[in-house]
């Protein structure tokens, strides 16, 4: 992003302009610069990460050692994951980005993508999924979230924290998760549409209501808390849960859902006897995108069911 004249910034900085004004970068490897898009990231679509997820696989394949991606940060937490879910090969993965512009005091994407080339060059970061590096810090991408709109510090990994750091120009680990679950699909896979609802104090489910009449193939719930809803919406939701995969996730920023805990209406324990689909840790921007690929695979509601089942089992600690 670069200063525009009627003011404010927007994309315009060149990645070869980028490489070279990074010191010391030319020194970590050799770069093969590719441009796929020049958009904010807002912009972006699923189906462009769907064809950057094989033309990484590409890259692999003809000896790659390593991918950086460098891309705006307002979905960095929904690219990351969604490549993680579709990159098939092991090999060092990293998305990175700036939270400052290069013409603002204290501009830091210059650090962020040495670090990044740094752990993308690293055996450690290999067959443990996409990676987010940021502020010297190296998150997994299945648990990052931005949780600042404006501050370098922006990426947090609220149910793990960051996996490892950035030390005297080192990728240091910490510790590494389980090895990610993967999806095979064509560079053509299309996502399908699902819908995320936010439920807030005093929801009258009269959105829910619209949603049949909608195209989403399915739908991922926001609830309060450990995953609750008021109780007079929960006919609502047992009604969609009869007909399409509905998933319940948290608006909270941490510590996903329940699941046997609370028993009354509206409560955990309750929405998942009515069919709904527990989504465990996954915010609700990334259980939309797991469903979306299962549905995009044309996986019913019970093998939709035990695919988060398996996601969430093997994705934790």
């Amino acid at each position: 992003m670069v200063p525009q004249r009627n003011g404010g910034i927007a994309p315009g900085l060149r990645p070869k302009q980028l490489l070279e004004s990074v010191s010391g970068l030319a020194e970590l490897a050799q770069f093969k610069i590719i441009t796929k898009h020049d958009l904010p990231s807002a912009s972006l679509s699923l189906s462009a990460i769907v064809m950057l997820a094989s033309d990484i696989d590409a890259l692999y394949q003809r000896g790659v050692d390593g991918v950086v991606v460098v891309q705006g940060t307002d979905t960095i937490e929904e690219t990351a994951f969604l490549l993680d879910l579709l990159v098939r090969r092991d090999r060092p993965l990293v998305v990175t980005g700036a939270m400052r512009g290069p013409a603002m005091l204290g501009a830091d994407g210059p650090a962020n993508l040495f670090s990044a080339v740094l752990v993308a060059a690293s055996p450690s970061a290999a067959g443990i999924g996409t990676l987010v590096v940021f502020n010297n810090e190296i998150h997994a991408a299945r648990f990052v979230q931005k949780s600042h709109t404006y501050l370098p510090s922006a990426f947090t990994s609220p149910m793990s924290g960051p996996l490892g750091f950035i030390v005297e120009q080192r990728a240091r680990f910490h510790y590494k998760p389980p090895t990610p679950i993967k999806y095979s699909v064509l560079p053509s896979f299309d996502c399908a549409p699902v819908a995320l609802v936010k439920i807030v104090l005093g929801d009258n489910g009269w959105l829910l209501d619209q949603l049949p009449k909608l195209e989403y193939r399915g739908i991922v719930i926001e609830g309060v808390g450990a995953g609750h809803v008021p109780a007079e919406i929960v006919p609502r939701l047992e009604q969609l849960a009869s007909n399409k995969p509905v998933v319940l996730s948290s608006r909270v920023y941490a510590g996903g859902t329940l699941t046997q805990t609370y028993s009354y209406a509206g409560s955990e324990m309750d929405l998942l006897g009515k069919g709904l689909i527990p989504g465990g840790f996954l915010s609700g921007v990334k259980a939309r995108l797991l469903l979306s690929v299962l549905l995009g695979q044309n996986e019913d509601i019970a093998t939709i069911r035990s695919s988060f089942r398996r996601y969430l089992s093997a994705s934790a600690f």
